[in-house]
């Protein structure tokens, strides 16, 4: 039986998916993140991280150790270059497609057909393919450069309006409060010593920690605050800006398609009803284009990448 492996490995953690020639998942396994590699500490949580993925799926599926796959796909979060030759003294297969995280999750999204995902989870990135196999991206830089409309940049504005307001030049907003009490403190003026914007510049609270707050902007938009409300209307309007520029590099003005393009969003954002709808209208503006919920998560895409390879056509079950 010839089986087949696609992996997505991420900043917070790694799937291994296993799939038989006929498209059946066999086997799930899942560990810790694998995006860091250059250094040895790195390579050694990166090759951690791909063995006890696949030995799990392996033990999933039933085997008793990895077999030679047909075909294995890697997502890689940080890009493949640093990654190549650890993956295949890990992974045995016959062919090997080392790629970025944002690939398998657009093969995922539209079941491997062209079209663009938008994804916005601590950061933010889109990516899109044509029919002839070209691609194009925008965003993707990281909390410094970039990543307009990530759930890190809804709290930096958040807590940039909250401070306006302090110092007497911006509205009044509920985010004040809420965001204070989700670190139990009670001022955010750096005079007091211990503050909450203190607080984001300590390992305590990384990125991602911090990032967990966007919740609160999308639940005090939803109570009527209007600062939230227009920091969400932002966030839309910078995703759909960004997928109109990848649209405009790939697929040919609307009058001349016959198919619309396949716009999927991703990521922990788009749990945002009211940044979901707006991003949706703003995006179908543009005639032609059709936003909709992926159909197959980053894994399964990685999965679907390494069937395609193989020159295996086949349905995920």
């Amino acid at each position: 039986m010839r089986l087949y492996l696609g992996i997505d490995g991420g900043q917070s953690s790694t799937t291994a998916l296993i799939g038989d020639e006929t498209g059946r998942v066999l086997g799930v396994g899942r560990a810790g993140p694998c995006n860091h590699a250059a250094a040895s500490a790195g390579r050694l949580k990166f090759v951690a991280a791909m063995t006890k993925s696949v030995n799990q799926a392996t033990a999933s599926a039933g085997l008793t150790q990895p077999p030679a796959f047909e075909a294995a796909c890697l997502g890689l979060s940080g890009g493949p270059d640093d990654k190549e030759v650890l993956t295949k003294e890990t992974i045995r297969a016959k062919r090997y497609l080392i790629t970025h995280d944002a690939h398998i999750a657009l093969a995922g999204a539209t079941g491997g057909e062209p079209g663009i995902i938008v994804i916005a989870g601590t950061g933010s990135m889109v990516y899109g393919r044509n029919a002839a196999g070209v691609t194009a991206r925008a965003g993707g830089w990281g909390y410094i450069f970039g990543d307009e409309g990530g759930a890190f940049d809804l709290v930096r504005k958040a807590l940039r309006a909250v401070l306006r307001n302090e110092e007497g030049w911006g509205s009044p907003t509920a985010l004040r409060e809420a965001l204070l009490e989700a670190v139990s403190e009670k001022d955010l003026d750096p005079r007091d010593g211990h503050h909450l914007l203190h607080l984001c510049y300590t390992d305590e609270y990384p990125r991602d920690r911090v990032a967990s707050w966007a919740k609160l902007v999308d639940q005090a938009a939803r109570a009527g605050d209007g600062v939230a409300a227009d920091i969400l209307g932002s966030a839309a309007q910078a995703l759909a800006t960004m997928t109109a520029a990848v649209r405009r590099q790939l697929f040919e003005p609307s009058s001349q398609r016959i198919r619309p393009v396949k716009v999927c969003y991703s990521g922990g954002v788009f749990a945002s009803e009211p940044l979901l709808e707006r991003f949706r209208m703003l995006t179908e503006l543009e005639e032609g284009n059709q936003v909709t919920a992926p159909q197959h998560n980053a894994a399964e895409g990685a999965l679907l990448e390494a069937y395609r390879i193989s020159g295996t056509k086949v349905n995920l079950r």
